[in-house]
């Protein structure tokens, strides 16, 4: 059983972990995805369902945000489309302006974006992306916390997909509550969020993962005895 597929067991995930990867060169082996996607975390939601496909740049334009993330060039009339929603979200006070210089994007632009059902992907991963309840998630965060692999992004961490630069650039995990565009594409449910991990760090994370797992199991039963 590889990592990924260990995790979903632990765990017992509804949702199968994502893996993504960023590169310079078109895959061989791996087809391109049919058609571009309204958002770019629409692809999150087509590899948990048992796809896999890379992407190329302009199949990222239908999101002006989840561009900026990967920081990718953006034609003309969708960066004016970008500047707008940015506008919107200030005007709602949903985010500041000053916010957006923080918001993490990749170091340059990627030549493809991989994404596969984690626990078939024939490659390495940048990131695996893992969607739970809170408590599954409580206990992937436990695991992350004993390998010190706790990352420093906003647990908030709006857009979602700012959380795949983040743990690219830190090599960490990063826990993400999931923002309103992330859920509606997604199709995530009101009690899932989600839980980053770096693709370099997953074998240290599923190692103390089985560690906490067994763990809380003994301490509820200590817990509940003690309840009744």
């Amino acid at each position: 059983m590889n990592q990924a597929a260990q995790i979903s067991d632990l765990l017992g995930l509804r949702r199968p972990p994502v893996a993504v990867k960023v590169q310079s060169s078109t895959p061989e082996d791996i087809p391109r995805i049919d058609a571009p996607a309204t958002a770019g975390c629409t692809y999150w939601r087509l590899a948990a369902e048992g796809k896999t496909f890379y992407t190329e740049p302009s199949d990222h334009y239908g999101c002006p945000i989840g561009a900026h993330t990967h920081g990718i060039d953006l034609p003309e009339e969708t960066a004016k489309e970008l500047e707008g929603l940015l506008g919107t979200m200030v005007e709602l006070q949903y985010i500041a302006m000053e916010e957006v210089a923080g918001i993490p994007q990749l170091e340059k632009p990627p030549g493809v974006v991989i994404y596969a059902p984690a626990a078939e992907a024939a490659f390495e991963p940048d990131v695996v992306l893992v969607c739970g309840n809170a408590k599954q998630m409580m206990l992937l965060a436990e695991a992350a916390h004993l390998a010190g692999l706790v990352g420093e992004a906003s647990l908030v961490g709006r857009p979602t997909c700012a959380a795949i630069p983040a743990v690219m650039q830190t090599g960490r995990t990063a826990t993400n509550l999931g923002c309103i565009g992330n859920r509606v594409y997604t199709e995530l449910d009101d009690d899932e969020l989600y839980f980053v991990i770096a693709g370099s760090q997953l074998d240290t994370v599923v190692e103390k993962l089985i560690t906490m797992v067994k763990a809380n199991h003994e301490l509820e039963k200590f817990h509940c005895g003690r309840a009744s």
